[in-house]
């Protein structure tokens, strides 16, 4: 595995991170009772998966604790038990939820509720410091947005935790959380579909990791997904059909123009004995030296396909010009 640097903070860590949303297991809307998670999952199979991806190399972790309604921060407390030296979590906030009734609830980022979120997530981190603390509220007004950064500080006077970043699409904001010395990452959506390349530009301007959510556009570019094989289990987030920024899936049925726009470019992003999820991860390496993606995973097979992508590493530049003309020869055809 190889590593790169988590943006300005000077923390070397793996160049492929994990995505704990889906070991969360399931918790839902207090008002519909719709689905936030990926289904169930057993929290050994998690654990186990953990410890592969850390003799793996892997040493970026990245959770929210709205996850499972905390329940992936608890999965992730007990996996590494002995060995929280050997990594750097990640988590957010803002997102408020009850864990006895799995039930999402609300936002919140005031000041109280920033520090009292911390102290939740590191009891059930069972750590005494987060090594980044991600804003997990990604359309926060700008006016305010400087309020929470000022708590974020006084977290990081404190001790509680190293770093902080935002978890967010808009530049506008990233650009507040920028002019932070302890600021080290933007978590963005980013994936062959979805080139955000204002954010990666910004992120090289101010030095910041580009931590890529969504790599793998939800399963999409894994390849299991076609118009025969969709989603149908209920509390699986992806059969839902009422979120605007679900775009990937809906009702459980792939993108149909996602699927043909894959099927141009999977020779390329399988060369060289990649498999597609490979190529997909390849593809962001290649975007930028900053760039972090944090695959989700279920179980040992899904972590020990993610990490053997960094045997292969990046793609090449003329692979990456290849794949950019396939894709708008592709979009203009549909058009």
């Amino acid at each position: 595995m190889f590593t790169r640097q988590l943006g300005r903070s000077g923390i070397e860590v793996s160049a492929l991170g994990l995505g704990c949303w889906a070991i969360g297991g399931p918790w839902h809307d207090a008002e519909t009772g719709e689905a936030f998670g990926w289904g169930e999952v057993d929290d050994q199979d998690s654990i186990a998966a953990i410890h592969c991806a850390i003799d793996a190399g892997i040493t970026l972790i990245d959770t929210s604790d709205n996850y499972g309604a905390g329940h992936s921060e608890r999965v992730i407390g007990q996996a590494l038990q002995g060995r929280r030296s050997q990594v750097v979590i990640a988590t957010k906030f803002g997102f408020v939820t009850n864990e006895k009734t799995k039930q999402a609830t609300g936002q919140n980022a005031s000041r109280a509720y920033i520090k009292q979120a911390c102290e939740a997530s590191l009891r059930r981190l069972n750590t005494d410091y987060i090594d980044l603390y991600q804003f997990h509220l990604g359309d926060y007004p700008k006016e305010q947005a400087a309020e929470v950064m000022a708590v974020l500080e006084e977290l990081v006077s404190e001790g509680k935790i190293r770093y902080f970043g935002w978890s967010t699409d808009l530049p506008d904001r990233a650009r507040i959380f920028a002019q932070s010395p302890h600021c080290a990452a933007i978590q963005h959506e980013m994936n062959i579909f979805r080139d955000n390349s204002d954010m990666i530009s910004l992120c090289e301007k101010h030095k910041l990791a580009s931590i890529n959510r969504g790599p793998l556009a939800m399963g999409l570019l894994t390849g299991k997904y076609s118009d025969a094989v969709t989603v149908t289990d209920p509390k699986d987030i992806r059969g839902r059909s009422n979120l605007d920024w679900l775009t990937y899936f809906k009702n459980g049925m792939p993108s149909p123009s996602m699927i043909t726009q894959l099927h141009h470019i999977r020779e390329i992003l399988t060369s060289n004995g990649r498999s597609l999820t490979q190529g997909a991860l390849a593809w962001l390496w290649a975007k930028s030296d900053l760039t972090l993606p944090i695959p989700g995973f279920r179980n040992v097979n899904q972590v020990l396909e993610n990490a053997q992508a960094a045997e292969f590493g990046p793609l090449t530049q003329a692979q990456m010009e290849q794949i950019q003309l396939l894709l708008t020869q592709a979009a203009e055809s549909s058009n």
